[in-house]
């Protein structure tokens, strides 16, 4: 039996789908393992009365762990959208933070290379947090009102200035800022964090309740447009040897928004989105 370019499309999103599912799957059960696994320490150092300094670095080491896997939580939000790639750098610097800081909290702490360690661990800590933050407002990327995508972009400039200036005086060992510039500097830290939290708020309860205008097509059994919406590249979205045959399909609004939100988010025509939603439904 032959296989069309088509079924071959739906297979690897089918395992793409999968994978992706399978890893915050991992994501999960790491944080429910790693906070439970600290309390279960903890409580069991404070009833036998021996807490030493291999039970404080246990504890260390599990809530590490449970911290990283909830940034790695948030970066696998968009795995399987058009901006997976942030998702992985965001990945990156989650697994980096977990080793150093895995080394950190078991080496010598006298070590000469401590401090090395430690500016890797805080420069990658500041990136994984920061990159998490972003790629859970990048769910929001989809979003064609005007108010939410520039709320979107200055939130998503703040973040990044923030990391910025928490890192400048990490990675240049105090010299940035000088003595002179720091006061302003970090005054103006104070209020880009101000701005930065502000869209944090702000731009997700807009998604809320600024809803967009439908874009889905609704089109006739002659296939003409009768709703004024996006129906180009319907025919070439179902693939080669596809039937010139239509299925008129009414969607709900709340149907037809998520799936102008997953056309945008993939960076494909709307038909195009659809008939691969179909595809996985029908596996």
């Amino acid at each position: 039996m032959t296989t069309t370019p088509s079924t071959r499309t739906a297979a690897a999103e089918h395992r793409r789908a999968s994978t992706i599912g399978a890893a915050r799957k991992g994501a999960i059960y790491g944080i429910i393992v790693s906070f439970s696994g600290a309390a279960l320490v903890g409580i069991i150092a404070l009833l036998s009365g021996d807490f030493g300094e291999t039970q404080g670095k246990i504890i260390l080491t599990t809530l590490l762990m449970g911290a990283t896997s909830i940034t790695a939580l948030c970066h696998l939000a968009i795995a399987d959208r058009a901006m997976r790639t942030v998702g992985f750098v965001g990945l990156g610097a989650s697994t980096v933070t977990l080793v150093t800081g895995v080394v950190l909290i078991w080496r010598d702490w006298n070590d000469s290379a401590f401090e090395d360690w430690l500016k890797v661990f805080i420069v990658a800590g500041v990136l994984a947090v920061s990159f998490a933050h972003t790629n859970l407002l990048l769910l929001l990327v989809g979003r064609r009102r005007r108010v939410i995508r520039i709320g979107l972009m200055v939130t998503l400039v703040m973040i990044a200035v923030v990391a910025i200036m928490i890192i400048l005086p990490v990675v240049s060992e105090g010299e940035i800022p000088s003595v002179a510039d720091e006061e302003w500097y970090w005054r103006l830290f104070g209020v880009v964090g101000i701005l930065d939290v502000l869209g944090t708020v702000v731009v997700p309860v807009l998604a809320i309740f600024v809803k967009d205008a439908s874009a889905v097509a609704v089109v006739d059994a002659a296939g003409a447009n009768v709703a004024g919406a996006n129906v180009a590249g319907a025919d070439s979205a179902a693939g080669p040897g596809a039937s010139a045959e239509r299925l008129v399909l009414a969607l709900p609004p709340d149907v037809a928004h998520a799936l102008e939100q997953r056309a945008a988010a993939d960076g494909v025509e709307t038909a195009e989105a659809a008939l691969t939603a179909l595809r996985r439904g029908l596996q």
